[in-house]
């Protein structure tokens, strides 16, 4: 069997004739960008061949499609830096402000009362005149203490009861299971009151976040996050449901996300010196496909018409069940989901803003590789899914990459020599552009005249940066010497098309929404951006390239990871947890795609901003002063 060594890495793993490097890498434990999922469609998993014999599909830029590429006999791989995936990018701050104004709201929403609770009881040892069984003795003092008559018990319970009464003198913690009916489901020696724990956690498509909290304090330890490993297998989660159809691929995807948050854990866990089995329960959200993996479930009916998910709201299930860490008391509680694109991520992140409670029309929206609205207040709520794509996460731009050290994430235009400034995650060398940066450079481009309202490059314009390549007409952000990868970074006009059909689906998203519920733009009081995305969006920019409606800037609040925050609620107390039950139910699905008038919204959308220019009023002003000047 050959083996295949990857550099700068310097792994060496060893596969099966025939088996592709990409998947060479998976086994390795080593990230390559792959926005289709290994099907051979992205030329995003570059990789090149320093030494060995191999078959496989060269790019014209240099290198080779990792996809396709099956080694002979032993090769070096060497995996470029745009590949490199570096978690401290994760860790950048945002926007702060809005953050805090939304956790004081929420929390303020719900008072301490979690699902699980710990008990210190002081029995009566047994005796010859009172020597009922051990689990009567402890059913007998719980019903009196919580005076109920309808009690259950984890029947894991019984290995460790007798002695857990017997190390202390029958003074002892219990873990119940606060619902009715009540449930025994752990038993300490001593009073263990004082170690009561939570995590909460946001499963993301491209990041993993945990979250550390003390049950008695009610206060967040501290957090970490990490990319989810899942990108290794597709950008996106269409790619991820194609993958999970081969093979074992369902299988993997679980254990990667299983591994991912273990790990996560386990950090929280060593910093603070908390012991695994301290952990009560798992509170988690996660959007429907991420859910389905994380249980192993089957995805394919998500992709599928009527678009069908095996379950929207999951029961508790036992955390060494799914293999994450914890006691054999320890329980995993999933946000409840809507529908296969709107999934327990958004239902958290609507408790954690308080909408649902507030009399202001909001629309709340998660911008990320599939682009999720809510719209109402009180009285009602209604939700859609719009198909972004990845674009916004860096997938499907040539240069595109995610938000990692060395990414593009700011750009301005200098409107005299056309010159660009550019700033990058971690102040390195440029290796591509993400997310805010391609929305940044976007905007100047049309601002200063660059491109049309199509997304066109001028071709009257003579400037060095401004050329035909080999995919069409392009922008050189950045020059070969200058950057990272040895090539230059360019931003194309089949970019820019990628970039313009994913705002337009988000906008003709908002515009579908509202008038299937009849309402239009001009009537929303407050919109909300959530997600890690939002938290590095300029406002702006947005409004330019017409991602986000033209309307009075004090109506927007940027909050952050509202699925993370409203996770954290799910673990403080059972009221969050009704409210997000009642909330998956109260919401009103619209399939976008099934309204009459979705694809004229959406066609008006493909310019930029927009074909109607009076949408967007700030703009117009701006385009006439630049043309002015």
């Amino acid at each position: 069997m050959p083996k295949v060594t990857f550099l700068p890495a310097n792994i060496t793993v060893e596969i099966p004739e025939g088996e592709t490097v990409i998947r060479a890498a998976m086994k390795a434990g080593l990230h390559i960008n792959a926005s289709c999922g290994g099907a051979g469609v992205c030329g995003k998993c570059k990789v090149f061949v320093e030494q060995g014999e191999i078959r496989g599909e060269a790019l014209p830029e240099g290198g080779y499609k990792a996809c396709t590429l099956i080694p002979l006999r032993d090769v070096v791989i060497r995996i470029p830096v745009e590949s490199e995936v570096d978690r401290r990018a994760l860790l950048r701050p945002g926007r702060k402000v809005a953050q805090a104004w939304l956790e004081a709201r929420a929390v303020a929403q719900v008072s301490a009362d979690p699902l699980l609770k710990k008990l210190y009881l002081q029995l009566e040892p047994p005796s010859l005149e009172n020597n009922v069984p051990d689990l009567t003795r402890l059913e007998t003092a719980l019903k009196k203490e919580l005076d109920t008559e309808e009690l259950e018990v984890n029947w894991q319970v019984l290995h460790t009861l007798p002695y857990a009464l017997r190390k202390e003198g029958f003074k002892i913690t219990t873990t119940i299971l606060d619902r009715k009916p009540i449930k025994i489901q752990h038993v300490e020696p001593g009073d263990k009151r004082q170690r009561h724990y939570a995590v909460a956690v946001d499963v993301g498509t491209t990041t993993v976040c945990a979250e550390l909290i003390d049950l008695n304090t009610e206060r967040s330890l501290g957090n970490t996050s990490d990319y989810n490993p899942q990108i290794s297998y597709g950008e996106d989660v269409i790619s991820r449901i194609e993958f999970a159809r081969r093979g074992e691929g369902l299988k993997i995807l679980h254990q990667k996300i299983i591994e991912c948050i273990s790990k996560l854990t386990q950090e929280l866990c060593e910093k603070y010196k908390v012991l695994p089995e301290e952990i009560s329960h798992f509170s988690v959200a996660g959007n429907t496909v991420m859910t389905h993996f994380l249980l192993g479930l089957e995805p394919r009916f998500l992709r599928e018409t009527p678009y069908v998910p095996v379950a929207a709201h999951f029961p508790l299930i036992p955390a060494r069940d799914l293999g994450l860490p914890g006691g054999p008391h320890t329980l995993v509680c999933l946000a409840p989901c809507v529908a296969s694109y709107v999934g327990g991520d958004i239902v958290a992140g609507v408790v954690a803003t308080g909408m649902a409670q507030e009399t202001p029309l909001t629309l709340f929206i998660d911008i990320g590789t599939n682009g999720e609205i809510v719209v109402g207040n009180q009285d009602f709520l209604a939700c859609a899914a719009c198909s972004a794509g990845p674009a916004f996460e860096g997938g499907g731009i040539k240069h595109g990459m995610r938000a990692t050290t060395g990414a593009i994430e700011a750009v301005s235009i200098n409107p005299h020599t056309l010159e660009p400034m550019i700033l990058t995650i971690g102040n390195r060398k440029p290796k591509g552009i993400c997310g805010s940066g391609i929305i940044a450079l976007l905007a100047n481009l049309f601002v200063e005249g660059i491109i049309d309202q199509a997304g066109k490059y001028r071709r009257d314009l003579k400037h060095p940066r401004l050329r035909e390549g080999r995919d069409g007409w392009e922008y050189v952000l950045v020059w070969a010497n200058e950057s990272a990868t040895g090539e230059d970074i360019v931003f194309t006009e089949a970019d820019i098309d990628n970039l313009i059909r994913a705002k337009g689906a988000m906008f003709s998203g908002y515009q579908t929404l509202l008038e299937s519920v009849g309402l239009e733009i001009g009537m929303l009081e407050r919109i909300i951006l959530a997600g890690n995305f939002g938290s590095f969006l300029d406002l702006e920019q947005a409004i330019i390239i017409g991602l986000l409606p033209d309307l009075p800037r004090e109506r927007f609040f940027f909050i952050g990871n509202s699925s993370l925050l409203g996770a954290r609620l799910g673990a403080l107390s059972k009221k969050a947890l009704k409210e997000m039950e009642h909330i998956s139910q109260m919401m009103t699905h619209f399939e976008l795609s099934a309204h009459p008038g979705y694809m004229d919204y959406y066609v008006s959308a493909l310019f930029l901003p927009h074909t109607n220019i009076d949408l967007f009023p700030s703009v117009k002003r701006i385009l006439g002063t630049s043309q002015a000047n």
